[in-house]
């Protein structure tokens, strides 16, 4: 496909991505937030099968909110649902991942210092991963595990740990990622999909044939609602990862992402005990400093020059020469790049003065994270690399000094 109408498609789908996302979650958190925040209303509501309500004051005007224990005596003319915010994220991402993911396989998904894949090999081994860990949760969520939250939440977790570790050595550690939060993201439309909109058309046949309602459809919407809540954090994370190879590009990369799941999901019951009006403080400040503890522990070594390397004289022109020979294609005024035909992230190196302005991007992504050159496309070798910490290790201090 040629590059330039890649890079519009991706823009597009991209963008309809997050602007579905937002009404998605949006929608998501606040009726999180407003099925917390219900108080017991009075008596005459009561006696109508009101289980709550809540008076709230939004855009200058009043909001009466009343929700009912099963459901009303009468269906409403309008009845509003909410599934195609879930519908078109899925949607969205799917058509996403396989247009970076699938169509450029062997662009972003594809690392031969991985595994050497043909295109259709991974496709099949991105698409088998979203259907083993979807399968998964389907099976244990439709069985009585569903009624034990904690000892589920720690199955499905060993299966995700699993999944990620599985992921990371087939995949590039961007793909990797990704099809994680594919998994992740399409859990949680399946949720919508299987669970909450077939329990909610079981809610309003039952009013419609003037029929009692079963209180185990309400419970199992309410159930798979709460595990999207849970999940919504992960993904958002795993959305904006691939800007962070901090975390994807570590060794143990599959095991960060772990981490990260856990602390993300962490900050997310904090604010779900405080819609309930239960002050846990603790359960932030102890996500934030696992945050903090992660950090350090990831944290890139800093590369250790003997005497006889400190000695060594890099000139401007060596380095120039390194940067010309194995990031120009990307980061030059007219890219030669297969893939990328303008200049990624707004960098170009045209001489040593550019160079010197995006040293420290240099020595993250290319001395510690070790992601740029992009899937190492042009090969640059560890003592170029070594050369280019030297040479940024000694302009440093000339500034200093």
């Amino acid at each position: 496909m040629d590059p330039y109408i890649t890079e519009w498609l991706n823009l597009i789908i991209r963008f309809a991505h997050l602007i579905v996302g937002i009404a998605w979650i949006g929608a998501s958190f606040y009726f999180v937030w407003l099925d917390n925040h219900l108080e017991k209303p009075p008596e005459e509501k009561a006696e109508k099968g009101i289980s709550g309500d809540l008076w709230a004051i939004h855009g200058g005007g009043f909001y009466e909110v009343a929700k009912y224990k099963l459901a009303p005596p009468k269906m409403p003319t309008t009845l509003h649902w909410f599934k195609w915010e879930a519908y078109t994220t899925w949607i969205t991402g799917f058509l996403l991942l396989s247009l970076m993911f699938y169509v450029g396989a062997e662009s972003y998904l594809i690392d031969p210092r991985v595994q050497a894949l043909t295109q259709w090999q991974a496709i099949g081994l991105g698409l088998g991963a979203i259907t083993v860990g979807v399968g998964s949760y389907e099976l244990l969520v439709r069985t009585k595990l569903k009624d034990h939250g904690l000892v589920l939440a720690v199955i499905l977790f060993i299966i995700a740990t699993a999944l990620s570790y599985g992921l990371t050595q087939v995949f590039s550690a961007r793909g990797a990622y990704m099809h994680m939060g594919a998994i992740l993201g399409t859990i949680m439309a399946g949720n919508v999909f299987f669970g909450i909109m077939p329990s909610q058309r079981a809610l309003v046949n039952a009013v419609e044939e003037g029929a009692t309602p079963d209180a185990k459809y309400g419970l199992n919407a309410k159930l798979r609602s709460t595990h999207n809540t849970y999940i919504t954090l992960p993904v958002l994370f795993i959305m904006i990862s691939n800007h962070y190879p901090i975390t994807y590009n570590h060794s143990v990369n599959w095991l960060v992402l772990m981490a990260i799941i856990l602390i993300t999901a962490a900050v997310r019951q904090y604010f779900v005990l405080r819609h309930f009006g239960k002050q846990k403080p603790m359960v932030l400040v102890s996500s934030i400093i696992a945050t903090i503890v992660l950090a350090y522990v990831i944290a890139p070594k800093s590369v250790e020059l003997s005497a006889e390397q400190k000695l060594h004289d890099v000139s401007n022109a060596q380095v120039q020469q390194i940067i010309e020979n194995r990031c120009s294609t990307c980061h030059s005024e007219v890219p030669t790049d297969d893939v990328f035909k303008s200049p990624q992230g707004g960098v170009i190196f045209s001489d040593i003065a550019s160079i010197k302005q995006w040293a420290p991007r240099i020595e993250a992504r290319v001395v510690h994270s070790k992601d740029m050159p992009f899937m190492n496309k042009t090969q640059m070798t560890e003592e170029e690399r070594l050369t280019l910490s030297l040479w940024l290790s000694k302009n440093e201090e000339q500034e200093k000094g």
